[in-house]
């Protein structure tokens, strides 16, 4: 059980972000099936990526708190640049899923339910690596005195 433990603590912030990362996921995916099993519809190119942005931005949303308050503890008192530079990157990500859906549903011919799934995975290991290292970096102590 010691084991177990010291594990956990060792591996905090990726299993959270993991935990984090599912949520927003089931978030994402949640609102992209309402979306087009209501009212707009996958098979059009342009309806897809209607549902998909709109799905983009409550996770992205969900996420940035998530990540924020959970994964990497952040302390950044400018909430509003923080955040900015959060979905900053995530218009970066929202261009790749968009293009996977592209590719993978439209393209290929793969279902999109399927190819959203399949298009997650990609997606959550290039916000945890956006995340880590240009949104929620750690500033050291002999850089912060020049970050002023």
């Amino acid at each position: 059980m010691e084991k177990l433990k010291e594990l956990y603590i060792r591996y905090n912030e990726l299993i959270t972000y993991v935990i984090a990362g599912a949520v927003t996921t089931f978030v994402s995916l949640f609102t992209y099936y309402v979306l087009t099993v209501t009212f707009l519809n996958p098979k059009d190119p342009f309806e897809l990526q209607i549902a998909n942005v709109i799905a983009w931005i409550f996770a992205v949303t969900f996420a940035y708190f998530a990540n924020r308050f959970f994964v990497f503890k952040s302390k950044e008192e400018n909430i509003a640049k923080e955040m900015f530079k959060f979905y900053l990157a995530r218009l970066g990500s929202l261009g790749l899923d968009m293009l996977c859906m592209h590719i993978l549903a439209t393209r290929i011919g793969l279902n999109d339910r399927v190819s959203k799934i399949l298009d997650q995975f990609i997606i959550l290991i290039a916000n945890y690596l956006i995340s880590k290292f240009i949104v929620f970096r750690k500033k050291n102590k002999k850089r912060k005195a020049f970050d002023r």
